[in-house]
């Protein structure tokens, strides 16, 4: 046992102290009395305790105990090697000594315990869980393990790796590792033999003219000869087919294919070989943008579209497809400059490529233009979705229209059949109805398995987000029986004084028993009832869901695409709770706009729109005599979007017989084509997750970055300004495409997709031996070929340390108020006896001798 000190700069106090107390003691200590000298000595004892307390004090006993813990890596590099490994450190660990605890941790990018740290001795368990194994992250495991046992116990780590780490630095952790009693040995570990290859690279121009010959080159590495296929793709089509042999190391291939089409092209390479052991490294990916024409694309509706004739095809490039063969990533919708819906319904467009939509124009700056139609808009069930955010409108009326009283009952299945994504769509859905809905509107939602249960009563809508919270926290279970909640529905609607009665059904099963829907359908449309029902899936029973809104005098929708269902039940609710066709043919009213000099000798007539409402930033070009917009523009992101809320046929009246009706569409292509300036800003990756950014011109003081994926989600990023003009992008994406967002603070704007490559997790590579070298030697360890010295004593001591700081401050504490005590209320100190005898003896003395003096006179 001895006593330490953690902070022993503190006693420097000591000389000032000692000096100031020596002054004041040699000029008053003889002077005062006792209570003083008390006094006195208590000060300079608590001030020496609170001073020893400050240099943090300890009573350290040492032990006779060490800790061994192994470090598994269970990366994907290591694959293979696992059970040597196993083998290995039960071996090992047969000679611990009973002054050892032992642990085993394994890690990859997470962390995990197999035996925790322990002095009994216990065999590896045979079930290893295998969770995230992209990355090695060895500097996290280092730090972990050195505080999952007794941080006073001298440590020897030993881990076992191929060193080959691709997250943080094992040798910067061990900065904060230095000092604390923990010894490293490592046993690198060769990768095993197999069958691999990899795509390192696969490179095509940046940026190609419309028919030049583009040259790919693909670098392949093999850890030993073989023979496959290579394969190319264009935009997720494959394009052609290489048979190749591969040697053992690098392979280069390159091949040349011209540039057939304008617009962005995602190429990709992709090896196919027998029995490979790594399919995440047979793939890579790369854009080229092919300079031409700009790049329109018109989403049809139920029927063809007018407009691609119309427009000026010598300068625009149209490609004219139905709303179901849509794209849903954002590589395949970049292709084109803008977009225009027109009359499509928000029930064939998914919720993916709605969002896909929204980041191509906010964040790359696309053009996209609604045109109006009855599956259009508010209509189209395009309520709070993407599209309506990008839009100048919203879908939501709020002009001066005659709107009917209303009674909805959504009839929702709950079944475990619909638990996961159905469940939580169909929950969406529903909540989104019913804040479409006003507060005078009648609304109730049943629930159903086996039996109906009542979510939300059928009554006015009092309070639209209790309802919503209501239906959100419904959960999945049980059978299904239509039946019985739907006779509940129209049992509930029938004697109701309204306009328009009107009931959802929604389900993804069969009802487990036969009954006679006709009489209950044709009951309930005697008191103006009507359904529409929902398929979800291959398992609903489709014939009978059509069958009932035929009968049931309502729609019938046939869902594949789940994320459409919110759509579906707004579009329903709209159809129902408003009017939103005017039909009654009018002029529209003219404002100042980039559209005026159409209109300068004059404006025909339109027959029909759909009622919308501008929002308070956009600029209304067109506008109705019911103060609804008719055409309407506004700025989203970097992109422009347009409203025409009438139709590109019928709907438009005199406008399709108006000589500037072909100018009046390609005035809308021209306004959506994107208008920023674009400067080439580079962008080179440094290592993985890691890109510099950079603007030649160096005229950007300020450069603002967005990273989005394929699926159009907006990737985390990390932006650092390095130099005028450069920033670096940290970011952790999957491998596959992502689209860089770059602009300034000029307005200056530039797009590119980058390849994100598999991680090196899956190259292969040797151990990193000068860096598991520097790891043992810097820690006092070793670099071992076998386990075989893994339980030899650690060469450091094992203590514990417990510190007495705080008894020191409660005694100093302890003598303070002592001395307030003593100065304030006194010290009675008790007479000496021996003093009054010595003064009476002195006293008698004294007259004794007077009386002897008296006689002798």
């Amino acid at each position: 046992m001895e006593l330490r000190l953690d902070n022993p700069l503190w006693l420097w106090l000591l000389i000032p102290a000692i000096a100031y107390f020596a002054i004041i003691g040699y000029r008053n200590y003889k002077k005062y009395s006792d209570q003083y000298r008390i006094v006195y000595v208590l000060r300079i004892m608590a001030v020496l305790l609170v001073i020893f307390a400050l240099a943090a004090p300890g009573i350290y006993r040492p032990a006779a105990q060490e800790q061994i813990i192994f470090l598994v890596d269970r990366s994907a590099s290591m694959e293979g090697t696992q059970a040597g490994i196993a083998a290995a450190i039960d071996s090992a660990m047969a000679g611990k000594k009973d002054s050892q605890s032992v642990g085993v941790y394994t890690f990859a990018e997470d962390f995990q315990t197999l035996l925790p740290v322990s002095k009994e001795l216990r065999p590896l368990p045979k079930d290893q869980t295998q969770n995230e194994n992209r990355h090695t992250n060895i500097a996290r495991a280092l730090e972990l393990a050195a505080n999952s046992g007794d941080t006073g116990i001298a440590t020897r780590l030993i881990v076992l790796t191929d060193g080959n780490e691709t997250q943080d630095s094992a040798l910067e952790s061990l900065n904060r590792l230095e000092g604390d009693r923990i010894q490293i040995d490592v046993m690198p570990i060769e990768q095993e033999a197999r069958n691999d290859a990899g795509i390192l690279s696969f490179k095509t121009p940046a940026n190609a003219f419309l028919g030049e010959s583009q040259v790919f080159s693909v670098q392949i590495e093999a850890d030993k000869e073989a023979e496959g296929q290579l394969v190319f793709s264009k935009n997720d089509k494959e394009m052609d087919r290489q048979d190749i042999a591969l040697v053992e190391g690098e392979n280069l291939f390159s091949y040349a294919y011209p540039a057939k089409e304008e617009g962005l092209a995602k190429y990709e390479a992709r090896l196919e070989l027998e029995n490979d052991a790594f399919l995440e490294n047979n793939a890579l990916i790369s854009m080229t943008e092919v300079e031409g024409s700009p790049e329109l694309l018109v989403v049809n509706g139920s029927e063809e579209s007018p407009i691609p004739e119309l427009l000026d095809t010598e300068n625009i490039r149209v490609t004219n497809i139905a709303a179901n063969n849509l794209p849903a990533n954002l590589s395949s919708i970049l292709q084109y400059d803008a977009v225009i819906f027109d009359n499509v319904s928000g029930t064939t467009v998914g919720g993916q490529q709605m969002a896909v939509i929204e980041q191509a124009v906010q964040k790359f700056g696309m053009g996209f233009m609604m045109v109006g139609g009855d599956q259009s808009f508010g209509l189209g069930g395009y309520f709070k979705s993407p599209i309506e955010r990008i839009l100048p409108v919203e879908m939501e009326v709020k002009g001066k229209h005659e709107l009917p009283s209303l009674g909805l009952v959504i009839v929702m299945d709950r079944s475990g059949s619909m638990a996961g994504t159905k469940m939580e769509l169909a929950k969406e859905a529903a909540a989104r109805s019913v804040e479409l809905l006003r507060e005078d509107d009648t609304v109730g939602v049943i629930a159903f398995d086996d039996q109906p249960w009542q979510i939300v009563p059928t009554e006015k809508l009092k309070n639209p987000k209790d309802a919503a919270d209501k239906i959100l926290s419904v959960t999945p279970g049980g059978g299904t029986e239509i039946y019985r909640s739907l006779e509940e529905a129209y049992s509930q609607l029938e004697d109701l004084k309204l306009q328009r009665k009107h009931i959802i059904l929604l389900t993804d099963g069969q009802s487990s028993t036969q009954n006679d829907y006709d009489s209950l359908i044709e009951n309930g449309k005697e008191n103006n009832v009507t359904l529409s029902t929902v398929s979800i899936g291959a398992d609903a029973d489709k014939n009978l869901l059509e069958s009932l809104a035929t009968t049931g005098n309502g729609r019938y929708y046939d869902v594949t695409d789940a994320t459409t269902i919110p759509a579906i039940l707004s579009r329903e609710t709209i159809m129902m709770s408003r009017t939103y066709i005017v039909d009654e043919p009018f002029r529209p009213i003219v404002y100042d706009s980039n559209w005026n000099n159409l209109f300068n000798a004059g404006i025909p007539k339109m027959n029909a729109y759909i009622a919308t409402t501008s929002k308070s930033t956009a600029s209304v070009a067109l506008e109705s005599e019911e103060e609804d917009p008719v055409l309407a523009t506004w700025n989203y992101g970097l992109g422009k979007t347009i409203a025409y809320t009438s139709g590109s046929g019928a709907w438009s009246g005199d406008f399709q017989s108006w000589n500037n009706w072909p100018a009046f569409w390609n005035r809308a292509v021209s306004e959506l084509l994107p208008s920023f300036a674009e400067i080439p800003f580079s962008v080179t990756a440094q290592q993985q997750g890691v890109y510099s950014i950079e603007d030649p011109s160096q005229s950007s003081a300020i450069i603002d970055v967005t990273v989005v994926d394929e699926e159009g989600n907006e990737i985390p990023i990390k932006t650092e300004p390095v130099a005028p003009g450069k920033v670096e992008v940290t970011m952790d994406a999957d491998p596959g495409l992502v689209f860089f967002s770059i602009s300034n603070e000029n307005g200056a704007s530039y797009k590119t997709g980058l390849t994100v490559p598999y991680g090196d997790e899956f190259k292969i590579l040797p151990p990193n031996m000068p860096m598991l070298t520097t790891l043992a030697e810097r820690s006092g360890g070793q670099v071992l070929e076998s386990l075989d010295t893994a339980m030899r004593d650690v060469p450091y001591e094992s203590g514990a340390q417990k510190p007495i700081q705080q008894l020191l401050l409660f005694l100093a504490m302890l003598l303070f108020f002592t001395d307030i005590t003593i100065r304030r209320f006194g010290l009675r100190i008790p007479a000496r006896k021996h003093k009054n005898e010595d003064e009476s003896a002195d006293a008698h003395q004294t007259i004794g001798q007077l009386i002897k003096a008296k006689k002798r006179n």
